[in-house]
Formats: structure tokens, sequence, C-alpha cells
């Protein structure tokens, strides 16, 4: 269940709201269509009551980030960020149609098209390494779709610096694909636990299910996935068209120690493409940063709480609205992967309308009395 109810969209300057899209760990999405360029796009918004810092840090970090790495053809784009009028801080972004986030749930994902996936991912992962950044939440909701189908990275929210690494930023984890290490608290995310939720990712587009979860009901409750994988003995997939060196591959990926692992999400794409040669199908681009290539922005200050935009003057105003019971980044959170809920019957609008109706039925009274009056009935 949301422990929050979804935002309001805001209104923003050449932008026009057209529906919901989704909501996120600590932010809704909205589709917006813009006027010019004409052009539907994607606005991640903070709720409007938001105070706290460590939120609008994981904000402007992100819109950071992705202004550093959007030019890679499987990060999604960003356009532009600010505040809206109402206070609150925006991200501008492409709009992705689709999404891995139940997909693979629902039918069987062909070989060579996650293979595909793999790739592509390993190359955006592997150029966010060379940047010094962690995305630390890969998993298939956080793969999306553009409308031209390709599969793009998105959601670094709860990304950080590979340099800095302080206990207070695991504020959030999403259980299934996070690695032995980052379950166990000994690390916020490194190079080595992107590795393995790489290959969780992919291990769960080919099986249909995260790699720890099992069938039964009542079996995969967080504490119960945490001691799976901790133990993180891996299982092979069920599937008579998966090749043992695509099984292998995986094995490695999700090596419960991290020195055993693939050293760089570079080295899992490669063998990725191993796979794809062996079968028969060309081998998908390894998209990466060249020797030469450096950030075309200064290095990303994740210690930013600032709200960053045009100024704008705001007047604080007293509520009649319930305040949360819970406070800071956590008490924000929406369950993973959750859907926007429909808004419940707007009651408080009767009233209004009641009134009006009363005050056309008095004027409508006195109009009668008057021709009566006149003779004219």
């Amino acid at each position: 269940m949301p422990q929050r109810l979804p935002s309001s969209p805001p209104i923003l300057p050449g932008l026009a709201y057209i529906r919901p899209l989704g909501s996120g760990g600590f932010a809704d999405v909205f589709l917006y269509g813009q006027d010019m360029p004409r052009r539907e796009v994607a606005v991640k918004v903070l709720p409007s009551d938001v105070r706290d810092p460590d939120l609008r840090r994981m904000f402007n970090a992100e819109a950071d980030v992705l202004a550093h790495l959007s030019a890679h053809p499987s990060i999604v784009t960003v356009y532009q960020a600010g505040i809206s009028a109402d206070g609150r801080p925006y991200i501008v972004m492409e709009y992705c149609p689709g999404s891995l986030a139940q997909r693979y749930r629902v039918e069987r994902i062909p070989v060579p098209e996650v293979l595909a996936i793999g790739v592509r991912m390993a190359g955006a992962l592997e150029s966010a390494h060379h940047a010094g950044l962690v995305h630390r939440d890969v998993k298939p909701s956080n793969i999306l779709v553009t409308t031209f189908g390709a599969p793009v990275l998105a959601d670094f929210g709860i990304s950080s610096s590979l340099v800095r690494q302080d206990a207070d930023e695991m504020l959030a984890m999403s259980v299934p694909w996070s690695a032995p290490e980052v379950i166990a608290e000994q690390t916020a995310g490194t190079v080595s636990s992107e590795v393995w939720s790489l290959g969780a990712t992919v291990y769960s587009l080919l099986a249909g299910h995260s790699p720890f979860e099992r069938r039964e009901r009542g079996q995969n409750s967080r504490e119960q996935l945490r001691r799976r994988i901790a133990r993180a003995s891996y299982t092979e997939i069920s599937r008579s068209d998966v090749p043992p060196s695509l099984q292998a591959a995986l094995a490695r990926a999700m090596s419960r120690n991290p020195q055993d692992r693939h050293p760089t999400a570079h080295a899992l794409g490669e063998d990725l493409q191993r796979v794809q040669t062996e079968l028969g199908l060309a081998a998908t681009p390894l998209e990466v940063p060249s020797a030469a290539w450096s950030p075309s922005a200064g290095v990303v200050d994740f210690s930013d709480t600032a709200l960053r935009g045009p100024t704008r003057s705001h007047i604080e105003r007293e509520g009649a609205r319930k305040l949360r019971d819970r406070s800071g980044v956590t008490g924000l959170a929406r369950d993973e992967d959750t859907d926007i809920s429909a808004p419940g019957p707007a009651s408080h609008r009767v009233l209004p309308w009641a009134l009006a109706g009363a005050t056309i039925v008095a004027a409508g009274a006195v109009v009668v009395a008057a021709l009566y009056a006149t003779g004219v009935l």
C-alpha cells in the first residue's frame, strides 16, 4: 500500500499536463505535452510538501547525473530541470512509453532480445562508472523502452559517487536485485555490486522472476529474500534455449564473492557478446566512452541540498491538510514499482454545486412572483 497520495501535477511554462505516468520511490511522474518543440515529455516532480534535505540532495544529484550521461544512447535523455511556481523541483525527460517492469513476468522474452538488452545496459553502466558514478538501483523496472523500441537505463535517483561512500547514503535498495554485500550493508554500491545487479536483471528477464524469488505464496518477504541472497547459491534458469555459456556468464556475475565476478560491467557485456556470436547473432555494440572522453561538466555534487532553478517568491501558508506521521526520506517512500492510484471521489465538491442550484431556484421563484404581480401570468 502506498504511504502517501500522488501529488498534483504542477503548472509549468511551455508544458501542458496530459496524464499521470507512475510513481517512483520518492517522486511522481507525469506526461506533459511540450509546446516548442512539439513533443511529449515525462516530468518527474517532488511532492509539494517536501522539506527533507536528503530528498532534495537525491533529486539534484539525479538531474546532474543525467546531464552528464544522457548523451549515451542507452541512458534516458534529460531536457531540463527547474522549480515550479509552487516551489517543487522537477526534471523534464524523454518520454519512454514502454518498460520492462512487468513484461518479463507475463511473457517469455526471447534470448536474443535479452542478450541485446544486457549488452546495452552494460555499456550504460560502464559509461556511468567511467564518470565516477554508480547507479545503485539496476532492475527491470528501471529499464525503459523508447518510442523507437530501444532500451534505456533510467532512475538515477539514488545514484552516488564511487569516491564518496558514506553509511548514511544507504537510503533505499531493491532487495531482489541487490548484491550480498549491499544486503549486508557493507557498502552502498560499487562497480562489483552493479555487475551483480545487472546479472540478476538479465537472469530475471530470462527466468520470468527475480533470481531468489520462489513461486510459493508467502515465501518472498524482504527478510526471506535477504537470507537467500546472503547465501547466494546460483540456480540455473529452467529454459532449454538458454545456452550453458550464458548460464556460466550469469553465474559468474552473481558470485557471492565480489572478487569472483566480472571486474567491470564492460567485461560482463563482452561475455554476453560472445554468447551472441556463439548463437550466430550479430553482436550488439558495446557503447562505452573512449579513452579521451571526459564529462562535459564538473563533478556531480552529491551533498547539494539547495533548491536550484529560477528564484521565485514564495509565502508559507498554514493549511488544514493532515500531516504525515512519519518524517524524512523513508516516510515518503512508495512500494517498489507501483502505479499511481486513481483519486477517490471528491465529496467535498458537492457543497458548491448545491449552493449554486439553490441560488438558481430562488432567482426563478422571484421572477415568477414578479410576473404574477404585473399581470403577465
